[in-house]
């Protein structure tokens, strides 16, 4: 995932993903109080019981809330991380992946808690604190706006005081779990965009390139000889020549090889998931895919 700079004009603006989750919670919880009341979190939040009866709760768990400071601090942080955050990816990339954070809440959530609702957005705020922590971890942020404490020790210790409470069983009403899952999803996505790279990122690195002579290039070129004083010095610079001369033969041959008889097999599997998804790839597609990826990363 790449990250650019922050436009100055746009600092005391919303981006349009942030606005738009903000405006869900708050118009939701408007209802919730004015008109529906208690109906709301139970067509909402998300209870173990009602799975099968109502699975899009997995997903609308994250609109609902318990009350207005439940609200208002998922509310804050999602103004104070999102938003640049969201203006560093793109509006679209940030929705996902609030959303993906949130149903990884959800996941861990089911996984350790057997009772009880889940609702709120925290899941999904979590995961955005832990981008912007990755991204800009010395940044520092005022703990009960007085204490200051850089990001990435603030994740590390919200990661554990979820952690020790969801362990200890304590009956808090706080989801530890989902917020935990929020992290480890946002974890999981952030490692694998870095570490993967993208379809477009492997079209411009193994585009065509120009064919190389087949000659091998001279360490010394013939039409300037050197003196031959100083012999020691000479040869030394020739050795070293000769190395630089040999890794550039090589690196080039790769390149040469792998435009050559693998680039149009790579673009083929490239628009199938373009267009299909990473699942319709065949064991041999994935292979090959996997193969350049190490390539890529290698080179």
């Amino acid at each position: 995932m790449s990250f650019q700079t922050t436009d100055e004009q746009d600092r005391f603006r919303l981006p349009p993903a942030v606005q738009a989750l903000i405006a869900i919670n708050v118009v939701i919880y408007f209802v919730q109080l004015t008109v529906v009341g208690d109906a709301m979190r139970g067509a909402l939040a998300f209870e173990l019981s009602q799975l099968t009866r109502e699975p899009w709760t997995a997903v609308t768990y994250m609109f609902v809330h318990a009350g207005f400071w439940h609200l208002a601090v998922n509310m804050y942080g999602l103004w104070l991380f999102g938003q640049r955050v969201e203006r560093a990816w793109t509006s679209r990339g940030f929705a996902g992946y609030f959303l993906l954070c949130g149903i990884g809440g959800w996941l861990v959530h089911l996984m350790f808690v057997r009772n009880g609702f889940l609702l709120g957005a925290s899941a999904g705020v979590f995961g955005v604190m832990l981008a912007y922590a990755m991204r800009w971890p010395d940044d520092e942020i005022l703990l009960f706006f007085v204490i200051p404490l850089k990001m990435k020790w603030a994740v590390v210790l919200f990661a554990a005081i979820d952690l020790a409470f969801g362990l200890s069983g304590a009956g808090t009403g706080v989801g530890h779990f989902a917020h935990l899952g929020g992290f480890a999803t946002g974890w999981l996505y952030l490692r694998w965009t870095v570490t993967t790279p993208s379809l477009e990122r492997l079209r411009q690195r193994m585009s065509q390139v120009p064919d190389i002579p087949d000659e091998t290039p001279r360490a010394i070129p013939r039409s300037h000889p050197r003196p031959r004083e100083r012999g020691g010095e000479i040869d030394e610079v020739v050795a070293r020549s000769n190395a630089i001369t040999a890794k550039r033969v090589v690196g080039s041959t790769l390149t040469k090889r792998v435009s050559k008889s693998k680039v149009d097999s790579l673009n083929g599997v490239l628009d199938k998931i373009s267009k299909q998804g990473l699942g319709s790839l065949t064991a041999e597609e994935k292979k090959l895919l996997e193969e350049m990826s190490r390539w890529l990363r290698d080179s």
